[in-house]
């Protein structure tokens, strides 16, 4: 019965902030039969909610208009929900959201009862997330805040960046979008000194200047698929494959949603296989397990693994050859 008592509070949500939906379209959203749809209107007219409905291609369910629900209850679950997401947000923004999550979580201790407050304090003690960042926060607080009200002001910026090199230049960006991934920040954004959508690292960052200057950015650009096509290669070059002996094999295979194919051998080994744009990563990858990953393919992996050990061994032979002479 829970969910068909999420289900019919969604229907009223969405009618809440639309009005002429059709049963196809409620159908869609909570995954059943517009069938399963019209029972629901029918339940929620037994429950006293105002609907009403219109015929024809304009047509659809409504409320009556001014129709509000009251105040909102939440489960334990839910609480938490709430409580856990305010302090994520307060832990990886910094002080660009620390005093709304702060202002958010009090007006829930004022609203909450004994016993979803206590459940939500268990969960808060038990339930930890660690790990977001790799630095010190406070390196990129300043630059966040001013990102964050430039994107939504669609005003360009001026940035003193330092690169990998540490060479610096001066930019003017079109700040599309911040994402936080492996612990850092990263803008997206138009750069109008490469002429192209770059990616920058907040903590980079020396100097920022908010300009005048209005932009849009394009209607069809989203930030998540701009990332999600850098972290994945549209054609991958190579199809390694690189048997692992036993006694790494369970470390291995615990990745097994990294791989494109995991076969499991009798012997206890296994061989992982995926496909790569270069063979830089690899190498190393493979040389971290020493004697215990062997190349099957392709050819030129093992080769560079091959010399790269070579390297190694001839650099540690020369240091102890030099400390006996």
């Amino acid at each position: 019965m829970s969910n068909v008592a999420t289900r019919l509070l969604s229907m009223v949500l969405m009618l809440q902030s639309k009005p002429h939906i059709k049963a196809a379209e409620f159908a869609a959203e909570l995954r059943v039969s517009e069938r399963t749809v019209h029972r629901y209107m029918a339940m929620l007219d037994e429950m006293g909610i105002p609907i009403y409905s219109e015929r024809g291609p304009y047509g659809g369910f409504s409320l009556v208009r001014g129709y509000k629900l009251p105040p909102m209850l939440f489960t334990a679950e839910e609480a938490t929900v709430l409580y856990l997401g305010a302090n994520l947000i307060k832990e990886i923004w910094g002080k660009a959201y620390r005093d709304a999550a702060t202002a958010a979580t009090a007006k829930l201790d004022n609203v909450l009862p004994d016993e979803l407050r206590h459940h939500v304090a268990q969960a808060q003690a038990s339930l930890a997330v660690c790990g977001l960042h790799r630095f010190d926060p406070t390196v990129w607080e300043t630059s966040i805040d001013g990102l964050r009200r430039c994107m939504a002001e669609r005003r360009q910026v001026r940035m003193r960046y330092r690169s990998f090199s540490r060479e610096e230049t001066e930019r003017v960006v079109d700040p599309y979008g911040l994402a936080l991934q492996w612990g850092l920040w990263y803008l997206v954004g138009y750069c109008h000194l490469r002429q192209d959508i770059r990616t920058f690292r907040v903590d980079r960052i020396q100097v920022l200047e908010p300009l005048e200057t209005a932009f849009q950015p394009p209607s069809d650009f989203s930030v998540h698929k701009f990332l999600a096509a850098m972290a994945n290669p549209p054609e991958p070059v190579y199809q390694v494959e690189v048997r692992f002996s036993p006694e790494v094999a369970p470390r291995v295979a615990e990745r097994r949603g990294s791989w494109q194919d995991l076969i499991e051998h009798p012997d206890g080994s296994v061989t992982v296989a995926f496909s790569t744009a270069d063979l830089d990563w690899p190498t190393w990858w493979v040389l971290s397990y020493g004697t215990e990953a062997r190349v099957i393919s392709p050819p030129e992996l093992a080769e560079r693994v091959r010399q790269a050990a070579t390297a190694v061994a001839r650099m540690y032979t020369e240091a102890s050859d030099s400390a006996n002479a």
